[in-house]
């Protein structure tokens, strides 16, 4: 990859299954590094499988290098004991990508469809369709999971490239208070 090549990792946490997608961003050319899903299995001790999460992160992060890492905030269900343990294991990833010193941004499930689609309510196969035209790929992977992770990496690339973005960047109170020191009331 060329040293002006940006690589994050995406997110798609989850108990059984971890989804993961890897983009390198050079300009606004994106392309598509990796994307599978990190399957455990469910009769496995849940502490056992947080331990693979940990361990297929540092191992992601440490072959591809990224420099930030997106990941999809957990759908508020009625169970409560799931919505634990996948609270655990968003944790376990959150955790592991600050570790290795990435910054750590989290979208909600709505935020990732509406970026990828233009849709919150898209269906899972509505977001692999799109993301096969916005990054010219042609597999469709067993599991949609891979590509919900996938697009959370290009949804976090889309958010830190807005327009929007950039001015809240440029135009933020830091900035101003640097341009206008005159404006500051000392006691």
């Amino acid at each position: 990859m060329a040293n002006n090549t940006k690589i994050i990792l995406g997110i798609d946490p989850g108990t059984i299954i971890m989804g993961y997608g890897l983009i390198a961003v050079t300009g606004q050319q994106l392309v598509i590094i990796e994307m599978g899903v990190l399957k455990m299995n469910p009769k496995k001790d849940h502490y056992e499988r947080l331990q693979a999460i940990h361990n297929r992160m540092i191992s992601l992060i440490g072959q591809h290098k990224p420099v930030s890492c997106a990941i999809e905030a957990p759908f508020f269900g009625k169970n409560v004991q799931s919505m634990l343990k996948l609270g655990r294991a968003q944790g376990v990833a959150i955790a592991s990508a600050m570790q290795a010193g990435l910054s750590v941004s989290e979208y909600s499930p709505k935020k990732v469809k509406q970026s990828i689609t233009g849709n919150g309510n898209a269906n899972k196969e509505q977001v692999w369709q799109m993301l096969q035209r916005i990054l010219k790929f042609s597999e469709q992977p067993e599991y949609l999971d891979a590509t919900d992770a996938l697009a959370v990496a290009v949804c976090h690339h889309f958010q830190e490239t807005s327009p929007l973005a950039t001015a809240s960047k440029s135009k933020g109170w830091d900035k101003f208070l640097q341009q206008h020191p005159e404006r500051v009331c000392k006691p």
